[in-house]
């Protein structure tokens, strides 16, 4: 698989993600269903503290794309979705941490919502994979 970062401006790059990539060579894509901070059993996780929840919810993208037999180093699309969006640039480098580690700085978008599907939930991780 062969990634081309596509950025016309290099502010997002800073931030740790690319405006696109072009991706050639790939065999499978998985599209990743909106991970949030729940437990095995789908419970809501760590009311209140954007940190813990930014970090199971990649934790929690992460199970998805192991089982696909891909890992973070193959996300090359990633929605962020949170009902705080100043809470969650405070505590965004618990996320760009885990993508920097994996050497991506995938495509992404970030929208304020008004809630997600559990009360409590702060924020969600919807991701594309390609291998």
């Amino acid at each position: 698989m062969e990634r081309t970062a596509i950025n016309p401006v290099k502010w997002s790059t800073a931030k740790g993600f690319n405006q696109g990539e072009v991706v050639s060579g790939h065999t499978r894509t998985l599209y990743a269903s909106g991970q949030t901070a729940t437990n095995a059993s789908g419970e809501p996780r760590h009311a209140g503290d954007m940190a813990a929840q930014l970090s199971l919810s990649i934790a929690n993208l992460e199970a998805v794309l192991t089982a696909a037999d891909m890992s973070l180093a193959n996300l090359i699309r990633l929605n962020v979705y949170t009902t705080d969006v100043d809470l969650l640039f405070a505590h965004y480098g618990v996320l760009a941490g885990r993508l920097s580690a994996a050497g991506v700085s995938p495509a992404s978008t970030l929208l304020g919502v008004t809630r997600l599907a559990l009360p409590g939930l702060l924020v969600e991780l919807e991701g594309t994979a390609v291998a």
